[in-house]
């Protein structure tokens, strides 16, 4: 049997993110229709951990996703059950299923990490063809998946949700995969359908998975929220209480980098210039009183004021609050050491945004905290 979502990547984020929300809107009572359906896993790469929870994920036994935290100023601690995935396939050994499982489709999610988007030399446009192979690269497999789709099934309308960590992931995928078609040499026909039988959604995805469990399940915070930029002709894989539609999704993505991001990237700043233990945590910082005052003013001297330039302070001090919630969650060991590395590049990324942003609106902000930080050497991790 075929599902109506399918999903490709087989991370402990997913698992505690979009495939729970799918799973807990399953749940509803009967006839309410919260969601599409089921989901089918695609393995993309051949790491063999994927194929551990592909093999583990393909017989559609419930998982487990334990979330524990802080919320609301209470103690959570409680396992919920993943449901909603009812199939699991391998890029690379099934690959005619693979090409099925899309066919009869009406939503693609994707969450294939950091290089997820990366093309590879060895793609071409034989592999179009049904006895040309599996391509190596996510784009290119895509592309073949679709192109196949199109042949087939030119007017049925497809929804795509990128989870990627990329800005504007939906319009990035979308411009990769029109890029890659021309470079095959493909119909120009094609490359219209991509854009206009094709939804791609730009979205933002925000929860701290802190630990995969074996063979699947994850541990993951209290905490979730999934923005999706509404658009016409989107369809959504469920309804759940963590997914935000928006004509703004350029505000979510500003708080999660101005405070959360950015919060993280100055706790660090100051651990290597305090020196403090190379063991410490994110929850121990918080318990530091000169890290925390620190932490603190910085949120409030050079972050809040921003978001009251732009009319948004209320719903920054609300995402705040959450924040501190997150950080001071007493069952993540979240190692400072680890959100430090790439620190240079993180600065300029989570900074300079809002020094921009400052001068964009004419403040006349100090920000001396964060000017500090960029113009400091990075010290080596220890």
């Amino acid at each position: 049997m075929f599902q109506p979502i399918v999903q490709f990547g087989t991370s402990r984020f997913l698992q505690a993110h979009v495939d729970l929300f799918v799973s807990q809107a399953l749940a509803e009572e009967a006839g309410a229709s919260h969601a599409l359906g089921g989901i089918t896993v695609v393995q993309t790469t051949s790491s063999a951990q994927s194929a551990a929870r592909v093999a583990a994920l393909a017989n559609g036994a419930p998982y487990p996703v334990r979330v524990r935290g802080r919320q609301d100023g209470a103690t959570i601690d409680q396992t919920l059950y993943g449901t909603a995935i009812r199939g699991a396939l391998q890029a690379g050994t099934q690959w005619p299923e693979v090409r099925q499982a899309v066919l009869h489709a009406q939503v693609i999610l994707s969450n294939t990490g950091d290089t997820g988007y990366a093309l590879d030399v060895s793609d071409g446009p034989a592999m179009l063809a049904l006895d040309g192979g599996v391509p190596a690269s996510f784009p290119a497999k895509l592309l073949v998946l679709l192109y196949g789709r199109w042949q087939q099934r030119p007017d049925a309308l497809l929804t795509l949700l990128p989870c990627e960590l990329v800005q504007d992931n939906g319009d990035v995928l979308r411009q990769l995969l029109i890029r890659l078609a021309q470079r095959w040499g493909l119909s120009q026909t094609f490359g219209v359908w991509l854009q206009q039988h094709c939804v791609w959604a730009n979205s933002l995805v925000d929860r701290i998975v802190s630990q995969a469990l074996e063979p699947v399940g994850a541990v993951a915070e209290p905490y979730a929220l999934w923005a999706v930029q509404r658009q016409a002709g989107l369809v959504m894989p469920c309804q759940h209480p963590s997914i935000v539609l928006t004509d703004d999704l350029q505000r979510y993505e500003r708080l999660k980098l101005l405070l959360l991001n950015g919060g993280h990237t100055y706790l660090a700043e100051r651990w290597s210039a305090l020196q403090r233990p190379p063991a410490q945590t994110v929850r121990e910082a918080m318990a530091d009183k000169q890290q925390r005052t620190e932490l603190e003013a910085f949120w409030a001297e050079e972050v809040l004021p921003v978001f009251d330039l732009l009319g948004q302070l209320p719903q920054a001090q609300a995402y705040l609050a959450s924040v501190r919630e997150r950080f001071e969650n007493p069952f993540l060991e979240h190692r400072i050491a680890d959100i430090f590395q790439n620190h240079a590049q993180k600065k300029q990324r989570r900074f300079a945004p809002v020094l921009a942003l400052a001068e964009q609106h004419g403040a006349t902000l100090p920000l001396l905290r964060m000017r500090a930080a960029l113009e400091s050497a990075e010290l080596p991790s220890r």
